[in-house]
């Protein structure tokens, strides 16, 4: 008899978006790429946030273990200061995004 096997658990992600106003969007993910695809594209499932800020680009993201670290992750990040953010973002090695996505 065949044992089923756990499927895997899904890494979490937050991430930076940048809009095209320069503001950044911080939220949580499974998967990038459709998330991405939709705050660029999508009306209903995009953020109200991003639908009119429109192209925005990924520009940090960082793995977290499961859903509730990711929020909580989420929540610290918007919480910082627009320099902090900044910062963030400008220390953070694209070649990451690449192996990510």
């Amino acid at each position: 008899m065949l044992e089923k096997m756990p499927k895997p658990k899904p890494t979490w992600f937050v991430y930076y978006l940048r809009c095209a106003d320069n503001s950044l969007y911080a939220g949580i993910t499974i998967d990038l790429n459709r998330r991405l695809g939709e705050h660029n594209t999508c009306n209903k499932t995009g953020a109200k946030y991003t639908r009119v800020r429109r192209p925005v680009k990924l520009v940090y993201a960082e793995a977290q273990e499961n859903r509730q670290l990711a929020c909580k992750r989420e929540y610290q990040l918007k919480k910082f200061t627009k320099s902090k953010k900044e910062a963030l973002v400008d220390n953070f090695n694209p070649i990451l995004l690449e192996e990510i996505l």
